[in-house]
């Protein structure tokens, strides 16, 4: 099993990477991976150091391969974060790393995934070591959209575009990889809108299967300001439930093992350095909390869109499966209800939402509610000001 095996759907990325890294046509130092969220740029760029480490350029079974794949490979670095951004120092220790010669006989590689998330101290940093490569180094930065990275650093890489997988690719993964039925694989592959990982979780989890039907449920239960608030809460509560579940047990590990470096359990008392360490992990862990918080809104606010996507696709007869086949019939009763232009009005609202959350740190709460009041069905004059009245004065709210 070769290691292209996990790119889903990414054929013209397969044939060119595995050509760079077999044959050497193509090949540079630098290598920036795009692709929207869940189609596999970060797995690409691994897949493809471990093929540039391969004697047989990706044969999946050696040992190259499989150190590489597994983390461990000596002349393979890579940045992941789970905080809100990438700073100066960790980018630094890379850079150290790409002068160094490597071990072995073939390349030091250096991944950052995320690279969106760098700070501009980081990217100054990133720069001069792009700017003057050794011999022996490659660079692999990953990002959405080339716009995310400097333009002095992207147009010193090769660009490799990867695309949204279809879900008739992503439904075939699923079936070969976790030998799920094909009616669980379809609608996971539908649900997941072309997100590898977030196809996986609805594959394989009962309960994230229920999450998601608790949020596609919400259009149709959106009828009155009250409704509007109760849903905004609930949601901003299973998310944070949700978040806190994946960070805890990290959490605890990270404090224990601190526990530990600093000699607390065995010596029974605290070295003067520990106390702002601690300070320290638990500065970090509020951050990657805050963020892990937010990916799952995120998360929930696209499967909200989706539904209203398949209004409008039902109001204008556009062709193609829905996204929500299961809720055909709300579907449609928002697309007679909303028509496609109050249901472009309302994802409009939705992504409104997202900024304010992600650029601008609205308190998310505050945020939701604002959405929330804004996806209501439009009321007659003589009864209120309506949603988009009612959103107004909740963002003036959070002005004051």
């Amino acid at each position: 099993m070769s290691v292209w095996h996990g790119l889903v759907g990414q054929r013209p990325v397969v044939t060119s990477l595995s050509g760079a890294a077999s044959t050497g046509h193509g090949m540079t130092h630098a290598w920036l991976f795009t692709g929207p969220p869940g189609s596999g740029r970060s797995n690409a760029a691994i897949a493809f150091a471990a093929a540039l480490q391969c004697e047989r350029g990706g044969c999946g079974e050696c040992h190259e391969c499989r150190t590489v794949l597994a983390g461990s490979h000596a002349d393979v670095g890579v940045i992941r974060t789970q905080r809100l951004s990438i700073g100066v120092d960790q980018v630094r220790d890379l850079v150290r790393r790409s002068a160094l010669a490597p071990a072995g006989r073939r390349w030091q590689i250096l991944v950052v995934e995320d690279a969106d998330r760098l700070t501009d101290q980081a990217f100054n940093a990133l720069l001069k070591a792009i700017e003057e490569p050794t011999d022996r180094t490659v660079w692999m930065l990953c990002a959405p959209t080339v716009e995310d990275v400097l333009p002095t650093i992207r147009s010193r890489c090769r660009l490799v575009t990867l695309t949204t997988p279809s879900a008739a690719d992503v439904a075939d993964f699923l079936v070969r990889t976790l030998g799920v039925p094909d009616d669980l694989a379809t609608y996971a592959a539908r649900a997941s809108q072309g997100h590898i990982g977030r196809a996986r979780a609805l594959a394989s989890d009962d309960a994230t299967r229920a999450r998601r039907r608790e949020v596609v449920s919400i259009p149709t239960r959106l009828r009155t300001l009250g409704a509007a608030m109760s849903a905004a809460a609930q949601l901003n509560e299973t998310s944070k439930a949700e978040a806190e579940s994946i960070t805890t047990e990290l959490d605890a590990v990270e404090r224990a093992d601190l526990d530990a470096a600093y000699g607390v359990v065995e010596r029974g008392r605290k070295p003067r350095e520990y106390a702002p360490a601690r300070a320290a992990l638990e500065r970090e862990q509020k951050t990657r909390a805050k963020r892990r918080h937010l990916d799952v809104v995120d998360r929930a606010l696209m499967d909200l869109v989706s539904v209203y996507r398949d209004a409008v696709a039902t109001a204008v007869g556009a062709p193609g499966g829905l996204v929500n086949e299961e809720l055909r019939e709300q579907v449609t009763t928002l697309a007679e209800d909303g028509g496609p232009e109050g249901n472009l009005r309302r994802i409009d609202a939705i992504f409104a939402a997202r900024e304010q959350m992600l650029e601008f740190n609205v308190p998310v709460m505050l945020a939701l509610e604002s959405m929330m009041v804004s996806l209501l069905p439009p009321v007659d004059p003589a009864g209120g000001s309506g949603g988009a009245g009612a959103a107004s004065a909740l963002r003036r709210r959070g002005n004051a």
